[in-house]
């Protein structure tokens, strides 16, 4: 029997999202693929990237939004890569929110959050 996999926080979600959009344009249905959300997930976390500035549209795919990330998005993903490259992975998280990092963003106080239920 496998075992349960840990919950993602939405900054790991966004992080994954970035990730695959750092290899270039790319659709929703191949981001929901690949971070595994399901189509209203995609749908918040993709809106809330576009609202915030961490992606854009980069024209169409098949009828349907293609989406490549932002100078800012780069930079958050940069970010997040390294602080979880030095810290244990438990503790990345709380690194995070007490650097400052999740409030510029938006994701606390502030912009609505994505909402989750992975």
């Amino acid at each position: 029997m496998s075992q349960p996999r840990n919950p993602r926080s939405n900054i790991e979600i966004i992080a994954d999202i970035l990730r695959v959009l750092r290899l270039g344009e790319t659709g929703k249905t191949e981001i929901r693929a690949t971070v595994q959300l399901d189509r209203e997930q995609a749908g918040n976390y993709l809106n809330w990237l576009l609202e915030t500035g961490l992606l854009e549209e980069a024209g169409k795919e098949i009828d349907m939004p293609a989406y490549k990330i932002t100078r800012k998005g780069l930079n958050l993903l940069s970010k997040i890569e390294q602080i979880r490259e030095m810290l244990p992975p438990g503790e990345a998280m709380d690194t995070l929110r007490r650097s400052g990092i999740i409030e510029t963003i938006g994701l606390e106080n502030g912009a609505a959050e994505p909402t989750q239920k992975d």
